[in-house]
């Protein structure tokens, strides 16, 4: 029986001819590796496949693979039917480019130096990566479910201007509703953002002034009726401003999204009443730890 040949990450990227960064999300989507503040950790799935971990007198440690392992991820395509962006851009009458950015906003692709590669979230709700094979620029194609993610029809809803009342008596009935109806959205921010509360205001008109584009209660690209306090497209970042901390209730509801923020792997900023008055030495330091650079 010959002898297994272990490879580095980069160079099993390199032998399946896709980038570093599409391989980790593949080996993050089968539960091989997980991430850390310190990069990427092996799980006892990935050592069970092979993987391994080396050290190096300069660099550190770093993960090791069977240079003839197999993606699980790169299987699953295998009799089914998957739709590129310029496939379901006709179904809707709209630009494969649109298509892209549409499901870029909520957080399925993220941008490549050319092309488009797969999140975890996007793995998780039936996208493949692929690749051009002439000119090894990436792609990703969806299975046949995209047509029926709540997230992804909100959003043509929206590009489209068909977002109407069964939309709005959605929002009205989420879980989220007691809360917003009992906290008025009375104090408006510079930008013309009509917010709930003062802290939430001063946030925004941060925001404004430092020329970040955001969105204010912007519901997250999932299942359940969660939303956001401020959401950032450049690095898909969300923003929650934690007040209210004496109120149970409302320490509860607290707990709960932040589960759901760490269930599904978002970025998230999170803002006492504290740093909300010291913002200038706050945000841009949260903010470029997630690659958007302000003043």
């Amino acid at each position: 029986m010959p002898a297994i040949k272990l490879i580095s990450t980069s160079a099993l990227a390199k032998k399946l001819s896709i980038s570093k960064h599409q391989l980790d999300e593949l080996l993050l989507a089968a539960k091989y590796i997980t991430q850390t503040d310190n990069g990427y950790k092996l799980t006892e799935l990935g050592i069970q496949n092979s993987g391994a971990t080396k050290k190096h007198a300069k660099f550190g440690e770093y993960i090791v693979w069977d240079e003839n392992i197999e993606i699980p991820n790169k299987l699953i395509s295998q009799g089914k039917e998957f739709f590129s962006s310029t496939k379901i851009a006709t179904k809707y009458n709209l630009s494969a480019r649109k298509i892209n950015m549409i499901l870029s906003e909520i957080g399925f692709i993220e941008k490549y130096l050319k092309g488009w590669t797969i999140t975890i979230l996007g793995t998780k709700n039936g996208g493949i990566q692929k690749e051009n094979t002439k000119n090894g620029i990436p792609y990703v194609e969806w299975s046949e479910s995209i047509f029926s993610n709540n997230a992804f029809l909100a959003i043509i809803q929206e590009v489209k201007g068909e977002a109407g009342e069964s939309t709005q008596k959605k929002i009205d009935n989420s879980k989220d509703s007691n809360f917003r109806e009992k906290f008025i959205a009375k104090h408006r921010a510079t930008d013309g953002h009509m917010v709930r509360s003062k802290a939430e205001m001063l946030i925004d008109n941060w925001l404004y002034m430092a020329e970040i584009v955001h969105a204010y209660e912007r519901k997250l690209p999932i299942e359940e009726e969660v939303y956001c306090d401020f959401y950032i497209p450049t690095g898909k970042i969300y923003i929650e401003f934690w007040g209210l901390e004496n109120d149970p209730k409302y320490a509860k509801r607290k707990e709960i999204k932040r589960e759901i923020y760490k269930k599904y792997g978002f970025k998230l900023i999170e803002l006492t009443d504290e740093e909300v008055f010291n913002l200038d030495d706050v945000l841009p330091r949260l903010l470029l730890k997630y690659g958007v650079q302000t003043y």
